[in-house]
């Protein structure tokens, strides 16, 4: 039988922009990065029960035990000492693995639930940290916050002011990009060895940590921030799949298109724009690509408690 329930949207995010920094002695790099929500969400509801079952539809997440809404609200109970179990139910609308943090998304709404429903719930700062071991976009995605800067692993995050709203176009190509090989082609490219495909200049000559000083306050203004709107990954991205390259490309010319990029290590492409998205569509689908129309948020849904 069912308990309280609680329930949320569980919005997706871009990365407006992402330097790959200096690289960890535990394998991990250091990153700049900026967090903004959309408002394509997949729906999350959390409601207490004897045991744990997780319920996904829309799409095949396989066993529960590989899924991070499950192992949020496992790892909550290890730390919490609490509930018994409860029940997960997901309605899938994030696509899966293009860099829009669908998965990351689910768990911080269970955390945002579970939290919701605690007789004596812990602090913000507690759950981050746990957040934190669940994954590098996991404590964003906990946060009722739109716009975040994002440094250290991504989980340092110092919470801006929102952008006002603008659309956005996402591409989901058919190919996918796996994190750890985006992340092996980019550290291969900036070897000595390597050659910059871009400009055919060797790497030695390009610095070994991109980045520079960053102003925040280029942050409050989508007229500012457009010139900072970068994304490490992306030529190396699209260096080995012409078909992502070939895609932003072709976002890259549309009408009133204001900025093209990759979203995290890809494979989604992403177009902002800075008026309504033209209709019709200008761009035909590209070997199985698809298109998703959203806009970036001005504010994170807050969880409703359902008794």
């Amino acid at each position: 039988m069912l308990g309280p329930s609680a329930a949320v949207a569980a919005q997706a995010k871009v990365n407006l922009f992402l330097h790959v920094l200096a690289q960890e002695t535990s394998g991990y790099h250091q990153l700049e990065t900026l967090f903004c929500r959309l408002t394509l969400a997949d729906d999350v509801r959390v409601s207490l029960r004897r045991g744990w079952t997780l319920e996904c539809h829309g799409v095949d997440v396989g066993p529960p035990d590989d899924n991070l809404a499950y192992r949020a609200a496992r790892l909550y109970q290890s730390e919490r000492g609490w509930p018994d179990g409860c029940a997960i139910e997901i309605v899938k609308r994030i696509p899966v693995g293009g860099g829009l943090g669908g998965g990351s998304a689910d768990a911080g709404a269970v955390l945002r639930c579970l939290r919701a429903l605690d007789p004596t719930p812990p602090p913000l700062a507690a759950m981050l940290e746990w957040a934190a071991r669940l994954g590098a976009d996991v404590p964003v995605m906990t946060l009722e916050a739109p716009l975040a800067l994002g440094v250290g692993r991504g989980d340092r995050l110092l919470v801006l002011p929102p952008l006002p709203p603008r659309p956005v176009m996402l591409c989901i190509p058919a190919v996918r990009v796996a994190t750890r090989d985006a992340y092996t082609w980019l550290a291969h490219s900036r070897r000595p060895s390597a050659q910059d495909t871009l400009g055919g200049a060797p790497a030695a000559a390009r610095p070994a940590v991109p980045g520079r000083a960053l102003d925040v306050a280029q942050l409050a203004h989508w007229a500012s921030l457009g010139p900072l709107m970068v994304n490490d990954f992306a030529p190396i991205v699209a260096e080995r799949c012409a078909e992502i390259a070939a895609i932003a490309a072709d976002m890259a010319g549309v009408p009133r298109a204001c900025g093209t990029l990759l979203s995290g290590s890809g494979s989604t492409v992403f177009t902002v724009f800075d008026g309504p998205i033209p209709e019709p569509w200008p761009l035909a689908p590209r070997a199985g690509a698809a298109f998703l129309a959203t806009a970036t948020a001005d504010h994170v849904v807050g969880v409703r408690r359902i008794e």
